[in-house]
């Protein structure tokens, strides 16, 4: 059923994965977030039970989204030293230069610090084209994520119409 609480929570999860991509807000959070104003709106068991599979797949996502490529990235020889200060010049970056300058820092931070560990400039390349995948498979599973949880939600929907 189509109810302006739908069209907005909707329309809020769309925004929210948009911003996954596009990181100017907490995407997932914000689509996971959309959830549960859907089910408070609704107050009833169908509601809640898709906002506690919502809850569980934003649990999921979240710990896979920094364990999966964090592991791929130390067996790589890349340091978590030198991943937390790419990150940091990474907000940095966003700032300094809005939506590339988070992923333009990360990256050049990372070849950089690597470049001074290794030494050599093929070893460095290697270490941050790593660094790159990780990211882009973080942001991959943040994506899968965030597609679990609208549709959960919009399956909830669908089998809860009147």
């Amino acid at each position: 059923m189509i109810t302006a609480t739908n069209v907005l929570v909707l329309l809020a999860m769309l925004v929210g994965t948009v911003g996954i991509v596009v990181p100017v807000l907490p995407g997932l959070f914000v689509v996971w977030g959309a959830t549960l104003v859907w089910a408070f709106e609704r107050q009833d068991g169908p509601g809640w039970l898709v906002f506690g599979i919502a809850t569980v797949l934003y649990a999921v996502g979240l710990v896979a989204q920094y364990l999966v490529p964090g592991r791929r990235m130390k067996t790589a020889g890349v340091d978590g030293i030198i991943v937390a200060v790419a990150l940091a010049v990474a907000v940095v970056g966003f700032f300094v230069v809005p939506v590339v300058g988070a992923p333009l820092g990360f990256v050049l931070a990372i070849y950089v610090l690597e470049r001074i560990k290794r030494g050599s400039h093929a070893a460095a390349w290697r270490a941050t084209t790593q660094a790159i995948r990780a990211v882009l498979l973080s942001t991959g599973i943040e994506l899968a994520t965030a597609f679990a949880i609208i549709a959960t939600w919009a399956v909830g929907v669908y089998a809860t119409r009147p």
